[in-house]
């Protein structure tokens, strides 16, 4: 058997093991990483970025298809046709694209990338293959997994995601089990690929995850669409047509060519022993303090393995943070907070704490919206639904929260958190100067309408 030393040895080359990685290379640490699969883990593979990527070509065959029928916009072209072969392959290309990219920057900053599936011995010792690699610092950084139904065994016409991503036809038919983000997302998509699509949620509503105002304009929007929404069912099983019980507890057949099951992940602990270093849990995650460490000194857990919010972004974020603790910097992860986005239609973004939450938490706050039908740049994208929503405390106006809906909000989020991370007050907002005509406007307007005085309401 070789054996390798190293300094650091991480284990998953998705965003927290490879930005992990670029950081201790960049420090100077001796480093090796393992992936079993693609760089890039889930999310550039088959998670975050073809999912966006599929969403876009949803989006643009479904605009060229209103513009062949009826367009306010002056805009006429004949019936559309789609090559969803063609639209994998570009999609494909992006992935490569990133993650060739991946892979360039780990060997700039001298990261051995061994390709296999790892297997743990001790908190010092991990196997790939029949390689055995020594290390002073093992950073584990495994991802999740799409959590299963047992009585939908992915296979034939169940799908998961992963398959939902790679289409070789659009079914004329969709049921789509799930009504949270990733159900949504690609139920949107296929729906404005041409399939007719269902979805069923064991809530009472759709995206339960975020409050009913806040997803109210998604609602309406699904509605519009034609995208059928059987809320309050629960699934029974699978036999050429998909058994679900109505909240009157009567069986309903809703036919079908494909369900796609988007029940949520789960932190991946399985297939590589990590039951050989007995660390305390966290339920199904990893338990780990406010420096990513887990019990067993000097061996870490970053990204979904140790638990929600499950996010690429923080990943990165506990990846570069574990870097620099490694490398001797003092360091704690301890943001004020992390956006979560939906890319639904309209979009969502939460950042901070709702209104629910302020309230929950005993904070006295002022909460305010600003509808994007009184912005002149939503206006003129076509899209007025939705708002801009501040939640700021009463006594010194410090803004806890920040949630917004409508057409390309998810490029928000960035300011929503630096007001947040900076300690913004409502004042600060207001008294910013926004540019015009932005989506942004609706920012600084939540803010003056949370102090008594928006300009265009």
């Amino acid at each position: 058997m070789q054996s390798l030393i190293t300094t650091l040895l991480i284990i998953g080359g998705g965003p927290g093991g490879y930005v992990t990685a670029i950081r201790a290379g960049q420090l100077g640490i001796a480093t090796i990483l393992v992936e079993g699969q693609s760089l890039g883990g889930t999310c550039l593979n088959i998670g975050c970025i073809p999912s966006k990527a599929l969403i876009h070509v949803a989006e643009q065959f479904h605009q060229t298809r209103h513009h062949s029928q009826h367009s306010a916009l002056g805009i006429s072209v004949s019936a559309p046709t789609l090559d969803i072969t063609k639209s994998v392959e570009w999609k494909d290309g992006i992935v490569d694209r990133l993650t060739t990219g991946v892979a360039a920057l780990l060997k700039k900053n001298k990261v051995q990338v061994i390709n296999g599936w790892a297997k743990v011995i001790d908190g010092k010792t991990v196997e790939v293959g029949d390689t055995r690699i020594q290390c002073e610092h093992l950073v584990l950084a495994t991802g999740s997994t799409s959590v299963n139904l047992p009585i939908l065994p992915i296979g034939g016409p169940i799908i998961s995601s992963t398959e939902a991503l790679a289409p070789t036809s659009v079914p004329n038919r969709l049921v789509v089990v799930g009504g949270g983000y990733i159900g949504l997302e690609l139920g949107i998509a296929y729906r404005k690929l041409g399939a007719d699509v269902s979805v069923v949620e064991a809530q009472d509503r759709i995206l339960p995850a975020y409050d009913a105002e806040l997803t109210q304009p998604v609602h309406e929007a699904l509605k519009q669409l034609g995208v059928k929404l059987y809320l309050k069912h629960s699934v029974l099983g699978f036999d050429g047509t998909l058994q679900v019980r109505d909240p009157e507890g009567e069986t309903l057949n809703l036919e079908t060519d494909q369900v796609l099951v988007a029940v949520g992940r789960k932190p991946n602990t399985q297939g590589w022993n990590l039951e050989a270093l007995n660390l305390d849990m966290n339920g199904s995650a990893i338990k780990i303090d406010s420096r990513c460490q887990t019990s067993m000194r000097n061996v870490y857990a970053i990204g979904d393995l140790s638990g929600e919010p499950m996010l690429a972004h923080r990943a990165m974020a506990q990846g570069e943070m574990v870097a620099e603790l490694i490398s001797g910097k003092t360091r704690e992860f301890s943001p004020t907070a992390i956006a979560a986005v939906c890319f639904t239609d309209p979009e969502l973004v939460v950042v901070g704490k709702t209104p629910d939450e302020a309230k929950a938490a005993g904070l006295d706050c002022i909460v305010s919206s600003f509808p994007f039908a009184a912005n002149g740049r939503a206006m003129t994208l076509e899209s007025k639904s939705g708002f801009v929503r501040v939640v700021a405390r009463r006594d010194n106006h410090l803004i806890v929260g920040w949630q917004a809906v409508g057409v390309g909000v998810s490029e928000l989020s960035t300011a929503f958190a630096q007001s947040l991370e900076m300690g913004a007050r409502l004042e600060d907002i207001g008294g910013t100067i926004h540019a015009h005509p932005t989506l942004g406007e609706a920012v600084q307007e939540a803010a003056l309408r949370a102090l008594g005085h928006a300009l265009h309401l």
